[in-house]
């Protein structure tokens, strides 16, 4: 037994229940999709307006029934250059030509359209059909926010101060198919499945180590506004199993400084990343293959990231463009040197990011280009290349250097953190069946 302060709000779990792309999972039917959730929300500030506070006795041991009814989804999406509000709103899962209407036309609308800045977050609620109940949007350069929402069967848009409150959230779950599919039926933003996988990513390969039955627990910050949940925050701790491997991340702050070590102090950041896209699938290994044009049997130094046209492609390591421009059947083509002899061939792209230059400096994770169909290529992808001192290595399964550890001065300080964060990853780990909100 085992005693647990819990926040008790009947629609929060709904609330905050994302779906990945344009699938929606419903409360009712999270035991049929992909994953097994339990979630805990620890009181760290006072309770949202309209929540109950209860002190509860739990067995862990117990199968706790998930709660059952409700038809509100949360979704949140980032502002890129050149959205509108119709393509906002498809990305948000709304459906609704009334809202649309007016946001496109009402006059106390008609500013909002300056408001699309990219990088910015815009986020929803919607009924299970996509009809608008709420859409929070950020007002540039002033700590206010505009709220649409449906109230007495009418939209109304009105102007609020943005007083957030931050609240830490506790969840678990087990691969049944995709991490999005798991993260999906766990309520699990977007956003924090994305941090997960960077974090993990220098270990695990998402797109093909991932086991049916591995698992996963994670506390990370919430951001609710008027007691709903506004947006997301940074992980705060995760554990993955893959394969009976077990990797762990602490986020530690130093100086305002913040990076992810292991249990041991070691930072969890590598030289390189390991895939130079976000969550693409491999199309093509790193391996002899049938040429798909040339029809004969050559040596595919890389790997193929099949991804739509336009989709942006990262740097993977800090670096110096020794190579920018077209050449033969690499198409357009990205040459980036890292120190260490390394360097990295990103081929095919559709363009170039802009100001970007031979002798250009970059730094990891940086916007190089656009996945494309450039030289000798069938379809749009990215071919990726990791070479060693002129040498093509195979960059799913090279092991890349680290960067610095913590000082011994630090490690006092950070353990006793990190021993924190591991208690609670540990209570949902003895309580995989239950879920608490």
């Amino acid at each position: 037994m085992i005693k647990r302060r819990i926040l008790n709000h009947p629609t929060r779990f709904l609330d905050r229940l994302f779906h990945h792309r344009w699938a929606i999972a419903a409360l009712g039917s999270v035991s049929a999709l992909s994953m097994m959730a339990a979630t805990a929300v620890p009181v760290s500030s006072p309770p949202p307006d309209g929540q109950l506070q209860v002190v509860e006795q739990l067995a862990l041991q117990s199968q706790a029934p998930l709660q059952q009814g409700g038809d509100f989804f949360f979704r949140e999406e980032k502002i890129a250059r050149g959205d509108t509000f119709g393509s906002l709103m498809a990305r948000l899962g709304i459906q609704d030509d009334e809202a649309q209407r007016f946001i496109l036309n009402a006059p106390e609308t008609q500013h909002l359209h300056r408001q699309l800045v990219a990088g910015r977050t815009i986020s929803a609620r919607t009924t299970e059909s996509g009809e608008l109940v709420t859409l929070y949007i950020p007002m540039s350069g002033t700590e206010t926010v505009t709220i649409i929402e449906r109230s007495d069967g009418k939209l109304k848009a009105s102007e609020h101060p943005l007083q957030y409150e931050t609240h830490q959230v506790l969840k678990s779950g087990e691969i049944r198919s995709t991490l999005f599919g798991a993260t999906d039926a766990a309520g699990i933003p977007d956003s924090i499945a994305i941090q997960m996988a960077e974090i993990f990513s220098s270990d695990i390969d998402f797109h093909t180590d991932l086991r049916r039955g591995d698992h996963f627990s994670l506390v990370y910050e919430m951001q609710y506004y008027r007691g709903q949940p506004a947006r997301s925050g940074r992980i705060l701790s995760a554990e993955f199993v893959n394969d009976g491997k077990t990797y762990q991340a602490f986020y530690f702050d130093q100086d305002g400084k913040g990076a992810y070590y292991s249990a041991d102090g070691k930072s969890r950041k590598k030289a390189f990343l390991r895939s130079p896209l976000e969550f693409s699938r491999v199309t093509s290994g790193f391996s002899m293959r049938l040429h798909p044009i040339l029809k004969t049997w050559r040596a595919h130094k890389g790997v193929d990231y099949g991804a739509p046209t336009g989709t942006r492609v990262r740097a993977t390591g800090d670096g110096i463009v020794a190579f920018i421009g077209k050449q033969g059947g690499y198409g357009n083509l990205v040459i980036i040197s890292h120190a260490g002899g390394y360097q990295t061939y990103y081929a095919h792209l559709k363009g170039f990011a802009s100001n970007l230059r031979k002798g250009s400096r970059i730094s990891q994770g940086d916007h190089i280009g656009y996945v494309g169909q450039t030289g000798w290529a069938t379809g749009p992808h990215l071919h990726y290349e990791f070479h060693v001192k002129g040498d093509a290595i195979n960059p799913l399964s090279i092991a890349v250097p680290t960067t610095v550890p913590l000082s011994a001065s630090q490690q006092p300080h950070f353990r006793a953190q990190a021993r924190q964060q591991l208690a609670m990853l540990q209570l949902l780990q003895e309580a995989p069946s239950a879920r608490f909100e």
